[in-house]
């Protein structure tokens, strides 16, 4: 473990063990992505009709409502992820970087709550 050799030099300085945890977390949503939007593409094929008021039932529904809430929150959560790594990589200026995750997070966060809210909305009767 000396300081003379190539090895000596990079230990300590390996992975700081949060990409995989991002990684797994990316995998995760894609796949609750894929069972929600499954689940919804089968339940509104079963549906018949599409008329706004067939619809608007459907989503007074609990479980559809629930459906749809998780699928709303996965996908902003998993478009916030891919998108961040992007920014990582391409953004190299630090400020810059910053201000990126920064803007990216709060979209995220804003387009999350403005579909919870449409989706408890029409559950809820309003």
């Amino acid at each position: 473990m000396g300081n003379g050799t190539s090895i000596g030099r990079v230990r300590g300085l390996g992975s700081a063990r949060h990409g995989a945890q991002h990684w797994l977390v990316q995998r995760y949503t894609a796949i609750g992505n894929l069972l929600a939007g499954l689940y919804l593409l089968f339940s509104l094929v079963g549906l018949g009709e599409f008329t706004h008021k067939a619809l608007h039932a459907w989503l007074s529904k609990p479980l559809p409502a629930v459906m749809v809430a998780l699928f709303v929150v996965s996908t902003f959560w998993h478009a916030r992820l891919g998108l961040q790594v992007l920014a990582e990589d391409y953004v190299h200026e630090e400020g810059n970087k910053f201000a990126v995750k920064a803007l990216l997070n709060l979209f995220a966060f804003a387009g999350a709550a403005f579909g919870l809210l449409c989706v408890v909305r029409i559950a809820l009767g309003a």
